[in-house]
């Protein structure tokens, strides 16, 4: 059994030290999304999301899509717990994994086999299955004998290499995913998405981010519109698709 069901989320950054102005120009630059507002008692606001409600179930394998900033890794985030939001509820069965940000989580003073350890319990795993998935993440990762070193001691594509072969290893119910994540260097990019795709295939529910729309027709069974935080659309692929390809939004303007 897997479900994520998320009602009424609402999510907010204060940023200090920034007038409005400065924070909208920013953002406008980098093509950030969310909305941004001046407020009496914390200054500057992003609100990330507002309002999101969303119920996932066994079978359901939902793409997300949205422009860059549309809050697409964010709400992958508060579904796996990695986020908190300010506001609404959420509930969800099923052990989950997510792999968005696959680094996140590896302790540098450690060995490489000291953190597929560390990691798979974090995950709730026992010694003797960590001990079982131990191959499988040394034969992906062909990292050989720098996992008896620190990771502090690796180079920014091997810690990539560990994280996200640790990552993919498991087996869960639920599987949060960007699929825009780096995967080291292009000789190892395709052996990653190989990776990927069988995970994708094992997990009962499936929340993928991505702006591939090709990605989202072989992959998954509906389909999420997103544009500054909001859901902008719900429902069928070609559907949801066509929506996205036609540039629609959710057409609010960023208060100053």
């Amino acid at each position: 059994m897997a479900e994520i069901d998320l009602r009424d989320i609402a999510l907010r950054y204060p940023v200090y030290g920034r007038t409005s102005r400065s924070v909208l120009a920013a953002a406008k630059s980098v093509g950030m999304g969310g909305i941004i507002r001046r407020t009496r008692r914390r200054g500057v606001e992003v609100t990330a999301l507002d309002g999101i409600s969303l119920a996932a179930r066994d079978g359901d394998r939902i793409g997300i899509l949205g422009p860059n900033g549309a809050g697409k890794t964010t709400i992958l985030k508060v579904a796996a717990g990695i986020l908190k939001p300010c506001r609404g509820r959420i509930r969800r069965v099923g052990r989950t994994v997510a792999v968005i940000n696959p680094s996140v989580g590896l302790d540098p003073a450690l060995s490489g086999h000291e953190n597929i350890e560390q990691i798979g319990l974090l995950y709730g795993l026992s010694r003797r299955a960590i001990v079982a998935l131990r191959p499988d993440v040394e034969a992906f990762t062909e990292l050989g004998e720098f996992l008896d070193l620190p990771v502090e001691t690796y180079s920014a594509g091997m810690k990539t290499r560990l994280a996200f072969g640790v990552a993919t290893a498991f087996h869960p119910e639920i599987l949060v995913a960007d699929e825009n994540i780096a995967a080291g260097d292009a000789g190892f990019v395709a052996k990653a998405q190989t990776r990927m795709r069988a995970m994708m295939d094992r997990a009962s529910l499936l929340l993928l981010a991505t702006h591939s729309v090709a990605t989202i027709k072989t992959l998954c069974n509906r389909a999420i519109l997103m544009d500054r935080g909001l859901i902008v659309a719900d429902g069928d692929v070609d559907e949801i698709v066509a929506l996205y390809s036609s540039g629609a939004t959710a057409n609010r303007d960023a208060p100053v």
